[in-house]
């Protein structure tokens, strides 16, 4: 089994560490011909959404990228992840792959300083820790996408078929049960 992530910009190395404790292989995803390689599984790192989403386009990766995800390809999306992923943002006119029938809101939190750290039950897994950076929040989502965990009824994980979106960043903190549930999509 291997991961590529998307190593662009972003806190790619930090969900390497995590594949690393858990001994799984991955790939960083940096060119178009990284996203030809072979892997099961994709992660979507926070950052900068539009930084990520003007690189993806302007490396040619965008169209690979959209294409394993649409096919099934699983997918875990953190923080700008999830904006990448959102059908639409209600507070950018910009969008990216839009696989996802959500709607997000950018910087919800405010910004660096509104940053938090807690902890909060998250779908069957109980309490788990949750650090929020400059975090989006879902603010809307189709009836058939899972919802996962919310912080004063804002949602912040959910789940829709083969994609995993958080707005909070697992590969922060030392608990590895979210990467262990993703990694049962695959």
């Amino acid at each position: 089994m291997k991961v590529g992530i998307l190593a662009v910009q972003g806190a790619f190395a930090e969900h390497e560490q995590m594949l690393n404790k858990l001994g799984i292989d991955f790939i960083e995803l940096r060119q178009k011909s990284d996203t030809l390689k072979a892997y099961d599984a994709l992660i979507l790192p926070g950052g900068e959404s539009t930084v990520q989403g003007k690189l993806i386009k302007d490396l040619d990766m965008f169209d690979n990228l959209k294409a394993q995800i649409s096919n099934g390809m699983p997918v875990m999306g953190t923080c700008a992840g999830l904006i990448l992923l959102a059908d639409k943002i209600s507070n950018d006119d910009r969008t990216h792959l839009q696989t996802m029938p959500i709607t997000v809101k950018r910087n919800s939190y405010g910004r660096q300083l509104g940053s938090f750290h807690v902890e909060h039950e998250y779908g069957s897994l109980g309490k788990i820790p949750m650090t929020f950076i400059r975090a989006p929040h879902i603010e809307a989502c189709a009836k058939d996408v899972e919802i996962l965990a919310k912080i004063d009824e804002r949602i912040v994980a959910a789940r829709f078929k083969n994609q995993l979106a958080l707005s909070f960043h697992p590969e922060l903190d030392n608990d590895t049960r979210i990467f262990e549930d993703f990694i049962k999509l695959i």
